[in-house]
Order: C-alpha cells, then sequence, then structure tokens
C-alpha cells in the first residue's frame, strides 16, 4: 500500500471535553453498560467519583486509599470484598476518564497495572503473615525469612495492563528449607499461592479483582503452583523452550518484598535464558513459526475481527518488538525494557528500524489499545472482537465508531483498516520467510545436493560464471562428504543446505562486481561456512537475510583479509544489515562523535565488569573497522581518508581505555589522571592500516610522591586491555619501544624527563620519530604541553652535514637489512625510491629547516609537508610534486596488497618505474647537491 497514492481517511473528531460531572456520566454510560451498572450496584460510589474523576489515579491514590480499611480486614471474605471494593471505583474512575478523553494510553494502562500490584500485593502481605502465624516464618539455610516473588508477566509485567485483563502470574520462591515449626517452604508457598489465586480470581458478590492465570509457569498447567529459584533454573536449562522465551521478556518481580530481595537473583536465572549473549537470529524463525500458529488458529476460528490476534493486529506490533530483543538484547541490554512502544523507540536510535515505520508503529498501537480498552467497557468483558451487526452490534458499532471521535462505523473502519495494513506490511518486512518468498536458487540446489551428473554439474557452473568447474564442484563435493558438515546439529545442517545454494550464486554475482574469480570466492564463502556452522544462529542470519549473504560473497571476494577478519570475527555479520554500511558523509567527524557516545553507554551499562567491557571495545572496533572495510572495497573511501577513520577510530579507543583502566586503579590520588598516551609511526602520522601497530608512549605530569608508581600501574594496564586476547578477540598491538631508553626505560615518563632527554640524549633517529609524533589520549593540557615539547625540540638548530650523514646512514641501513635487492621485482615501503625514502626525505627536512619555518612541525603527512618545503623553497617544486604523486601511489598499492594478504608488498618495478624515478630524484637533489 503507498499511503501517498490512497485516498484521504476520515479525520477523527477530539472527544468532547466534559466540564461537570453530570456530562462525564452521561457520556461514560452511553458507551458503557458495565460503568452503568457499577454505579447501580453500588449507591456510594457515584459520590466518589463526583470527586474524584477529574484527577489521575495513581499507585499512592489506590494505596492511600486502602490503607485505613487494611486494619478492618480480619479474615479472607473481608479482604476480597475490600479488594473488590476498590476495583470498583478505580474501575469506574478510569473508564470516566478513558472514554471521555481524559486520560492517554499511558495513564489508562499504568493504572490497570497500579492496580494490579497494589491489590495483589496486599493480599499477599496479608495471606503470608496469617499462614506464618500458624506455621511459622519460611526460612532459607542462612536462618532469613523468606518471601515469595510473584512475577508479572505479559502485559502486567510490561506495565501495559488493558482494561479487562487477565493477569498472568509465576509463583518463585527464593529456596528450599522449612519454617519455624517444620513446615517444608514448597507446602507454606503452595498454600500462600493458592490463597492469594482465590483472593484475587474468586467471584463472589462483588465480583473478581482478576482474572488469575497461571498457565505460563514451568510445565503450565501439570506443573507445581510454585517452584523454587533453582528448579525454575533447572526447567530452563533442560526444557526452556522459544515460546517461553518470549513471554519472559516481560517477566518482572511485581511485589514489594519480592522485588526488594529476590529481584536480582530472579533476573540472573532469567536473564540468560531469554537474552542470549550471541546475536540470536534463529529467533525469527522462531517467532515466525509461533506466528504463523496464532495465525493458523485465528483462520479457524474466522477471527479476522480480532483486533489483537487478527492480521496487523497488536500481537504483531508486539513480536516486531520482542523479535529484535530475542536477537541482540543480549548484546545491547538497553533494548531488555519491557514495554513495547520504549522497546520501538530505543529500535529507532539503534537504527534497526527506521523512524517512519516506528512511528506508523507507534500510532497503530495506540489506536488499536483504544479500541481494544472500548470494546471492553462494553461490558468489562476480555474481548477483542469488532461487533458484528446482529444481536445489538449494529448499535455497538456506532457507540464503538463514536467513543474513538468518528462519525460513523465506515469512517472507523477505514482508519482501523489502514493502521492493520501498515502494521501487516512492517509486519512482513520483518517475518517475511525468504525461502517462502521464491523458489530460491533452483538452479544452484541440485548443484549443492550432488544430484546431478558431473558433467551436468560442470555445465551449470561454467553457466553461472566459474572458469574451472571441475575443481569447484569437487570442492562442493568435499565439503559435504567432510566431517565438520557431517557432524553438524541436524537443525544446522537443515540451514545450511538452505542456504548453501544461495552463496553458489551469490559468489558467481560478486565475481561481477569484485572482479574476483567466482571459484575462489566461493572457496572462501565454503570455509567461511565451515567456520560458522556450529553457530546455527549466524547460518539462521545468512538464511534470514539473502542481501546480507550477497554481501558476504562480494566482501570474501574482494579481499583476502576480508575473508580472515569474518572468519576470526563472524559476529560482524551483522553489521552487514544496517543499511548505512556503505554510505559515506562528508560529516565523517559526526559519526565518529555519536560512535563515542554509544561506546560510553554501553560501557556505562556493564560499569564494574571488566570482562565484558573489555569485550565491548572489541567487538565495537571490529564492527568499525568492518564498516570502513566495506565502504574501502566498494570503492567510497581514498587511502588517506581510510586512514584519518582508523586513525580517529584508535584514538576514541584508547581514550576510553584509559578512563577505564584509571577507574579500575584502586590506589587514584585524583580524580583525573595528570597522564597523556602519545602516538607514534602510523597511529602519530595518522596513516593506520587495518592491522596496524600501535606505537605508544606514555607521559605524565604530576608532583605527587606517589605519581610515578600509580602511572605505571596505569601504563601497564592500558597495555594490557589494549593488547589482551579475549573471547572477542584482540584490539590492537602494541609497541613501547619509543619511549626514552627503548626496552630499558620506564613504561612512564615524566613531562620534564621527557623533555630532557629529547633535548640532551635522544638519538637522531629519535628525533626523526618524533615529527610523527602526537597527543592521542588522557589529559588536554598535558597534550598541549608535549605538543610544545616536540616543536621545540624539532625547531633546535641543527648542522646540515651531520643531520645529512646521520639519516643517510640510517637509510642505509635500513636498506642493507630489508631491501630486495633484485632488478624486477620492487618493494614498496624498503626498496631505493620507495615510501621509506620519502619519509626520510621529509624527516630530514624538519629536523634541518624547522629553526628557521616553525610550519614545517605541523603534523600534517608527508604528502602536505613535501608541498609545504617546496613552498618554502627548500627543494623544488616539480621533484616535491613527482614525489607526492609517487607516495600516494605506493600508499594506495601498499594497501591492496595487504587487503589480500600478500606477505610483502612487492610489486614488478616497471610498474612504478616512473614514481621511483621521482623520489629518487629528490633524494639525490637532498641529500647529495649539497
Amino acid at each position: 500500500m503507498n499511503p501517498t497514492a490512497a485516498p484521504a481517511l476520515p479525520t477523527a473528531a477530539p472527544l468532547p471535553a466534559p466540564t461537570t460531572w453530570t456530562e462525564a456520566r452521561a457520556f461514560t454510560a452511553a458507551h458503557s453498560r458495565f460503568f452503568e451498572r457499577l454505579l447501580s450496584a453500588r449507591p456510594g460510589l457515584e459520590q466518589r467519583l463526583a470527586e474524584t474523576w477529574q484527577a489521575p489515579l495513581s499507585h499512592a491514590a489506590l494505596a492511600e486509599w486502602l490503607a485505613p480499611r487494611l486494619a478492618e480486614i480480619g479474615d479472607d471474605e473481608a479482604l476480597k470484598r475490600t479488594l473488590r471494593e476498590l476495583r470498583a471505583y478505580t474501575m469506574a474512575h478510569l473508564a470516566v476518564r478513558d472514554l471521555t478523553g481524559l486520560a492517554p494510553l499511558a495513564e489508562v494502562v499504568e493504572t490497570m497495572t497500579s492496580l494490579a500490584e497494589v491489590t495483589v500485593n496486599t493480599a499477599l502481605a496479608i495471606l503470608h503473615a496469617q499462614l506464618a502465624a500458624q506455621h511459622g516464618e519460611p526460612r532459607g539455610t542462612d536462618g532469613q525469612a523468606l518471601t515469595l516473588a510473584v512475577v508479572g508477566m505479559g502485559k502486567l509485567g510490561g506495565r501495559e495492563l488493558n482494561v479487562s485483563s487477565d493477569i498472568d502470574l509465576i509463583f518463585v520462591y527464593p529456596e528450599e528449607g522449612q519454617t519455624d515449626k517444620g513446615l517444608d517452604n514448597y507446602d507454606f508457598f503452595s498454600r500462600l499461592g493458592k490463597r492469594l489465586i482465590k483472593a484475587i480470581d474468586d467471584v463472589t458478590g462483588d465480583g473478581r479483582v482478576f482474572r488469575v492465570d497461571m498457565r505460563l509457569r514451568p510445565n503450565g498447567d501439570s506443573g507445581p503452583l510454585v517452584c523454587s529459584l533453582d528448579s525454575l533454573e533447572n526447567y530452563f536449562i533442560t526444557q526452556g523452550r522459544e515460546w517461553e522465551r518470549y513471554a519472559w521478556i516481560k517477566g518482572r518481580v511485581m511485589n514489594d518484598q519480592g522485588q526488594t530481595c529476590h529481584a536480582h537473583a530472579l533476573a540472573q536465572v532469567v536473564r540468560p535464558f531469554v537474552f542470549r549473549k550471541y546475536l540470536d537470529f534463529g529467533a525469527i524463525n522462531a517467532m515466525r513459526d509461533l506466528h504463523a500458529q496464532i495465525r493458523r488458529e485465528v483462520a479457524r476460528k474466522d477471527m479476522a475481527d480480532h483486533v489483537k490476534l487478527g492480521p496487523g493486529g497488536i500481537r504483531e506490533i508486539e513480536f516486531i518488538a520482542q523479535v529484535f530483543q530475542l536477537i541482540r538484547g543480549g548484546r545491547d541490554p538497553q533494548l531488555q525494557v519491557k514495554p513495547t512502544l520504549e522497546v520501538l523507540a530505543r529500535l529507532v536510535e539503534r537504527n534497526f528500524l527506521s523512524p517512519d515505520a516506528v512511528a506508523e508503529l507507534t500510532r497503530a498501537y495506540d489506536f488499536l489499545r483504544r479500541v481494544e480498552h472500548r470494546l471492553q467497557w462494553f461490558e468489562d468483558a476480555q474481548t477483542h472482537r469488532l461487533p458484528g451487526v446482529d444481536s445489538g452490534g449494529g448499535q455497538d458499532r456506532a457507540r464503538l465508531a463514536a467513543s474513538m471521535g468518528f462519525a460513523g462505523w465506515d469512517d472507523f473502519l477505514a482508519v482501523l483498516d489502514d493502521h492493520r495494513q501498515r502494521v501487516s506490511r512492517h509486519f512482513e518486512a520483518v517475518f517475511a520467510d525468504p525461502e517462502g518468498k521464491r523458489p530460491e536458487c533452483e538452479g544452484s540446489t541440485p548443484l549443492w545436493q550432488g544430484g546431478l551428473d558431473d558433467d551436468v554439474a560442470a555445465a551449470k557452473l561454467t553457466a553461472l560464471g566459474y572458469r574451472r568447474p571441475a575443481d569447484t564442484l569437487s570442492l562442493i563435493q568435499r565439503f559435504r562428504a567432510g566431517s565438520r558438515y557431517q557432524q553438524l546439529p541436524s537443525q544446522n545442517r537443515e540451514r545450511l543446505d538452505a542456504l548453501a545454494p544461495g552463496l553458489i550464486d551469490a559468489a558467481a554475482a560478486a565475481s561481477q562486481v569484485t572482479g574476483a574469480e567466482a571459484d575462489e570466492t566461493l572457496a572462501r564463502c565454503l570455509a567461511f561456512l565451515e567456520t560458522i556452522g556450529r553457530r546455527g544462529a549466524y547460518l539462521a542470519l545468512l538464511q534470514q537475510y539473502p542481501l546480507a549473504r550477497q554481501k558476504v560473497a562480494e566482501l570474501i571476494g574482494a579481499s583476502h583479509w576480508a575473508a580472515d577478519y569474518l572468519n576470526h570475527h563472524p559476529i560482524l555479520l551483522d553489521v552487514l544489515l544496517d543499511p548505512r554500511l556503505t554510505e559515506v558523509r562528508e560529516d565523517w567527524q559526526a559519526d565518529w562523535t555519536a560512535f563515542r557516545a554509544e561506546l560510553a553507554r554501553h560501557l556505562a551499562d556493564t560499569a564494574g565488569d571488566a570482562e565484558r567491557q573489555m569485550d565491548l571495545l572489541r567487538e565495537a572496533h571490529h564492527a568499525q573497522v568492518f564498516r570502513l572495510l566495506a565502504q574501502d572495497l566498494a570503492g567510497l573511501l581514498t587511502v588517506e581518508r581510510l586512514s584519518d577513520n582508523l586513525s580517529q577510530l584508535a584514538d576514541i579507543l584508547v581514550q576510553a581505555v584509559l578512563e577505564l583502566c584509571w577507574g579500575f586503579l584502586r590506589q587514584r590520588h585524583r580524580d583525573k589522571p595528570a597522564f597523556a598516551v602519545i602516538g607514534y609511526g602510523k597511529l602519530g602520522g595518522k596513516e593506520l592500516g587495518y592491522a596496524s601497530d600501535l606505537d605508544i608512549v606514555f607521559l605524565y605530569d604530576d608532583p605527587a610522591q606517589e605519581a610515578e608508581e600509580i602511572y605505571a600501574r596505569l601504563a601497564q594496564r592500558i597495555n594490557t586491555w589494549l593488547s589482551s586476547r579475549t573471547p572477542a578477540g584482540i584490539l590492537f598491538e602494541t609497541d613501547l619501544r619509543l619511549r626514552p631508553n627503548g626496552d630499558s626505560g620506564l613504561i612512564v615518563t615524566s613531562k620534564e624527563a621527557f623533555l630532557e632527554y629529547q633535548l640532551k640524549h635522544a638519538w637522531v633517529w629519535e628525533h626523526q620519530a618524533l615529527t610523527r609524533a602526537r597527543f592521542v589520549a588522557g589529559d588536554p593540557a598535558l597534550g598541549e604541553a608535549f605538543e610544545a615539547i616536540r616543536v621545540e625540540v624539532l625547531r633546535q638548530p641543527r648542522d646540515l652535514a651531520s643531520l645529512r650523514d646521520e639519516v643517510v646512514a640510517m637509510r642505509q641501513k635500513m636498506r642493507d637489512n630489508l631491501a630486495t635487492g633484485t632488478d624486477t621485482e620492487f618493494d614498496i615501503k624498503h626498496d631505493a625510491g620507495g615510501i621509506v625514502d620519502v619519509e626520510f626525505i621529509v624527516q630530514y627536512l624538519i629536523l634541518g629547516y624547522a629553526h628557521a619555518h616553525a610550519e614545517l612541525t605541523g603534523n600534517l603527512g608527508n604528502i602536505a609537508l613535501l608541498k609545504i618545503a617546496a613552498d618554502l623553497g627548500l627543494i623544488p617544486a616539480p621533484l616535491a610534486e613527482g614525489a607526492r604523486r609517487a607516495y600516494r601511489e605506493y600508499r594506495r598499492l601498499q594497501h591492496a596488497k595487504r587487503l589480500n594478504n600478500a606477505p610483502k608488498a612487492r610489486i614488478a618495478k616497471t610498474s612504478v618505474a616512473e614514481h621511483i624515478a621521482a623520489v629518487n630524484a629528490l633524494w639525490q637533489h637532498v641529500f647529495t647537491a649539497g
């Protein structure tokens, strides 16, 4: 459906805002027979409503209403009577406010949830005290008195209770044991649970408070009414089913005592069952199957007019929200919230759903829930079906339309259908079965399954674009005959068999995009399937998202390094689902600002858990590197822009690590450390590649006596956090050898000692390294001080002849050890006329002339500094331009080699002869002309 092309929908008129109780009463009674019966049955109720109807009923107001009546409750009958009187008052009050439009949906569901909490908690407290007086307090192994945790499920757990809802409860007690008088805790809490249900659910002359549904407990109706925390955990591990994970998303300890004592313990048991540590894309299939069962039941009972379970109904909105929670909630605690609308809002923040989609779902949810309530106000019945036209249904239709602000039924129905169509469209976008939409890869399925003669199979592979069909067919056959494939769990093998034919086609299609051979791409794809074969969630993701499958083939085919990276970090498959994956914005700094904020939020969510935070840092780093890799392989980034981004990423992560490590130090003598991380080499020059080490030095500026010892511990911890291997991999390899005195020097250096070393003891090569150094993280004031030291050292007057001799000698030593020395092959980095020559030229010019030209000390990169040197007349402009072009091309070639895991960046010398000559010419001018 295209909303822009559809005819204009009718609009609802605002409900008439009553100004007097008489107006409010009349309008409410006209739309609720239940309300009229309440007033008739309780003569004093109308007077109370006339005094209070204009203000919401809060949780505190309900408790305040009960407080003076508690002392009068002497037995179970009195308890039931009091609770039902509160329910009658609350329902009548809420009917007035809801039906007259005074109460938004949020107030309605919160009031109903508060009513459930207040009545259940009141009954629980009174009944527990009665049983304890008779049988003694139940106690745990430590002798502490125990209480029953009442877990609210479904809409009660999500604080979304409707106006005629059941309440789904589960009773959990902390541990086995006995009461003071020898009764087993199980028996005590079983009796308590039964009496609590009767207090709330029994139908008396005053009605009931809520219908209580206990079927969500372990083993349902056949299971015990109450269970211990240990037995619940064992049930989850051994018998817990997928639909129970869905149900427990909203599980919430709702009673006061239980919340204080047991909510945390219960969460420790429930959370790993509901929210998996990995990205659980298998949940899509499970919830799709559950929804299909509901759809079949709806069709069987002719429930198309059911606003909850019918197509485009409330349940589909809930499923959309909750499937993302099941998939991602284990890795993103912010998605473990319970209210549906709050989940949807957070999905927008994380770009899992578009703002437009969530806006439509939110409007539909509000509309459908209000319709649901108006249907239930008719008779206080748990109904979700629209009224028919027979047996008075026509009159109810008119009432329903009017209560929603519409002139008539047809206008109301048009808007309702529009909302439901939009919900169905979004539901299908999330849950559509990719194998059901089209006969996926019909031609390649026989290839995978081995149902073709070898000659026929080879011909089909050739037609797809495979150049070595016999080899590729043999590869497929070996894969299927291999032990890894044969030993897969049956469900995983079924998933792999469903997606592998698609990969055969995807590898062929990828070759048209990347230029790589389809045969090699498929070989890498099959190696990747071996890596993830036992992780059903990853197989489910590729099965569910054909576009992700295609993107995997393209990335793996384009770069051997990308294939290795994905094999080491298959969790990055999730990144492929982001529609912004290959979106490069001009304001890329804004993206890093957003990344920094999101990283800080995730780290704050896991405060105190060092192991999880180390993994989070690695996962965030891997995801960002993978995004950049995808953009790079798509040709959207220059090498310079890529390096800028990788360097910015490193800066952010080093700063985060520094802050976390300082927080974990037990002995801290100040709130923020007077400490800085200095980057050298590629980090310092903002020329990081995908797998570059970090050359770093640690400085401090703190007069405290214990400063050196504290900062040494901090530096060591930072290095450990950066370079340790965790289950999520490694963050960065680090190299600390550029600090004063190298490996024999202290791990941290004071600002003063660093300055003294640089001025009095440093070698020329250390001053060369300083030309590319910069402040990376820590105290900005110390960063400024370091930059001042760097400039001071670089601008020291030097004897040009002596400097020239030392630089040339150092370069020759490197050539002797690292150059290829062949006539036909050229090492881009180390051979004469290569990258290192350009770097040495620039470093010599800085050290030799910065005393007269301060602009040479800027950390601007070699290409920019060559131009500055030419503009200053230090080198001829044509020679500078030739070296600039060469350096730029060398970096591009070096990068391309690394993407395909070339052990060394070597190419045919003839292919870059012009660039070699340009660099050699500048070298000769700089180091021999004088």
